[in-house]
């Protein structure tokens, strides 16, 4: 299963903004939801296809309320997300899967928040340490070369 995760703005409740609407609450209706960090929604779709055309039918929500919409696809990784615009790309066949993995977006976790992004290339493979700040753990999200610009 292909998983979503919307990351609300600072300055917004999202699970209130996005099920107070009719039209987001009908889009989100058959999924189960949960939080996996403070000011989130996740959610599981069947695929990468599926989970990009969920985030389009809900562009204009999450255009004002979300910071950062992420996608899991295990095929691709087990542990590193993808951003909306790389899952679109590999969605529409213009990044193969396997080159997906070259520029990172790491985000700190801090009291089950995320936390300032580090932006980093894998060097000989690893990913250089997180050093924004102590965190408690770090969720990596793979983005394209123009959101790492």
């Amino acid at each position: 299963m292909t998983r979503v995760c919307l990351v609300g703005k600072d300055d917004v409740n999202l699970r209130y903004e996005l099920l107070s609407r009719e039209t987001a609450r009908d889009a989100l209706v058959t999924y189960d939801l949960w939080e996996p960090y403070e000011n989130s929604i996740a959610l599981e779709t069947v695929s990468v296809g599926a989970a990009v055309s969920l985030l389009n039918d809900l562009n204009w929500y999450l255009v004002r309320f979300v910071a950062d919409a992420l996608v899991l696809e295990p095929s691709i990784s087990e542990t590193e997300w993808l951003s909306r615009k790389l899952a679109t790309q590999v969605r529409n066949d213009a990044v193969a899967p396997d080159e997906t993995d070259q520029y990172l977006q790491v985000f700190g976790v801090a009291d089950g928040k995320l936390v300032e992004p580090m932006f980093v290339t894998r060097v000989d493979g690893e990913i250089p340490s997180y050093d924004l700040r102590d965190v408690d753990e770090t969720v990596v999200v793979r983005v394209t070369s123009e959101e790492f610009a």
